[in-house]
């Protein structure tokens, strides 16, 4: 075994995150046995349940003590009983602010040809990333309303730009561009519109990319680079923006991957604990069934491992999970015919023997 055991916090969340985050954590076991990794788990029941009977999302301290951990693991969010989701923005969103988890990072790659949803195009073709901006933008809440219900009623919600936080995010896409032997970065903003924000996003992307000689930098409008990405995605390397329009089009990414059940996130602080999450909703009404897709909760579990360090185990996930979708050893909604549990456990016998 290696010395320095790896600490991973577990949270499963609501819904269908519980169901997926067994199979997760089953390959999880399998790749620490192969690969002889140390590793240490700690699950959370934090989530719908314990906040509808305790009231607390979460325990004072907590964000501390996640601090603690290598990594956090989050499965998905959202119960119909907590309309409001007031326990998954103190546990999720909360977690990427206070860890200042500035990072919102997203790779976008189809495993099979199956998978892509583009007329003429093939899986090879469809290999980027997204580094989206995590803690700032329109996501911080900063507005109120006026007069709620009445017909004179005003609602604002401010948008934050500091020259810290974009800077940050730009110079980590070109960093990891540089450190992956990507040849370009594109920033997608709306300056045209949004004069005075993404005024500060253009002339930060160019200072930055002056850096940066041996890195082609591009600039596109976010409404032109959704329509860009549809019509030849294999143009994208590396992709920056703010908050509200990386969340917009990395869903459309995980669309070009084969679909939610396929993506994984990691939020990211460089400097400090980071988190990871498949991008997949709780989706309730399918609770429990055992047919939610667990491929994107094992491969958040792959983006967890390489950012820790272990390569050899996040590679060892990977080709597992491509075998299976090659065999249809899957779900439904990925071309085979197995039930969750089923899928995990295929993906966990392929990554012990190697197959």
């Amino acid at each position: 075994m290696k010395s320095n055991p790896k600490k991973f916090a577990f949270i499963a969340g609501d819904g269908i995150g519980v169901d997926v985050t067994i199979e997760a954590l089953k390959v999880l076991r399998a790749v620490a046995e192969v690969e002889g990794l140390e590793i240490e788990v700690k699950e959370f029941d934090y989530g719908a349940e314990r906040y509808l009977k305790t009231g607390e999302a979460l325990p004072p301290g907590s964000y501390d003590h996640f601090k603690t951990y290598d990594a956090i693991y989050m499965g998905a969010f959202g119960d119909p009983r907590v309309p409001d989701m007031a326990h998954a923005r103190e546990i999720l969103l909360g977690t990427r602010f206070e860890l200042d988890q500035y990072i919102n990072f997203r790779p976008v790659r189809c495993f099979s040809d199956n998978l892509c949803p583009l007329k003429n195009w093939t899986a090879n073709d469809i290999d980027f990333v997204v580094f989206r901006e995590n803690t700032e933008g329109l996501y911080v809440g900063v507005g109120g309303i006026f007069k709620k219900g009445t017909p004179d009623e005003i609602a604002i919600q401010e948008q934050i730009n500091t020259r810290k936080g974009v800077e940050r995010i730009i110079r980590a896409a070109f960093e990891f561009a540089k450190s992956r032997g990507r040849s370009s970065v594109t920033m997608a903003d709306k300056s045209n519109a949004l004069r005075f924000g993404h005024d500060l996003w253009l002339r930060t992307f160019a200072e930055v990319a002056a850096e940066y000689p041996e890195i082609e930098n591009n600039h596109m409008y976010i409404d032109a680079m959704a329509m860009a990405l549809i019509r030849d995605p294999s143009a994208f390397e590396v992709i920056v923006t703010c908050n509200l329009f990386g969340d917009i089009i990395t869903d459309l990414g995980a669309q070009l991957q084969g679909g939610m059940g396929m993506a994984g996130s990691g939020n990211i602080n460089p400097e400090g604990t980071s988190m990871f999450e498949p991008v997949h909703g709780s989706a309730p009404d399918i609770v429990g069934q055992d047919v939610a897709n667990p491929f994107a909760a094992i491969l958040t579990v792959a983006m967890m491992l390489e950012h820790c360090g272990e390569t050899a185990a996040a590679d060892r996930i990977e080709q597992a999970v491509r075998d299976c979708l090659a065999a249809k050893e899957s779900t439904v909604e990925v071309g085979g015919s197995l039930g969750t549990k089923a899928t995990g456990d295929a993906v966990a016998r392929r990554v012990r023997k190697g197959e």
